[in-house]
């Protein structure tokens, strides 16, 4: 089975290599060289994603909590915190039974949240953000 595989994929990268041109002129990028270009695409990429979770993350608590104290909260973010953030997407995103057991946790937090009461979740989480806002003052 497994040298059936990968003589397949042999045949296949094959196939790609003599379709692709050796030469670099059409080569999109800043440079010709394609490591050094996918590089900085991927550099952008990751920037781009970086400021937009901020962007989201700090309007999500602005409505509630003001903007300086949103801006706090995503500051004083731990490093335990975007380390857990971090696993969980990185597991989510690689198959599907990450992408399970990620949905299957984050549905049983719900239900787990949704027993107790509105006005007990609310005050728990404030006092959470809260903290966090002010963990360097």
């Amino acid at each position: 089975m497994v040298k059936h595989v990968s003589a397949y994929g042999a045949k296949a990268i094959d196939k790609a290599r003599a379709k692709t041109p050796g030469k670099t002129d059409g080569m999109p990028g800043p440079t010709d060289n394609p490591a050094t270009n996918l590089m900085m695409a991927d550099v952008v990429i990751r920037a781009g994603s970086y400021v937009a979770r901020r962007a989201i993350e700090k309007g999500i608590l602005r409505g509630r909590y003001g903007k300086d104290v949103a801006k706090n909260i995503v500051q004083n973010k731990t490093l335990g915190q975007s380390l857990v953030s971090f696993g969980l997407a990185k597991l989510a995103t690689k198959n599907l039974p990450g992408a399970v057991i990620v949905g299957g946790g984050a549905l049983v937090k719900t239900l787990y949240d949704r027993r107790k009461s509105r006005g007990h979740q609310r005050r728990e989480g404030d006092r959470e953000l809260i903290e966090q806002a002010h963990r360097d003052d």
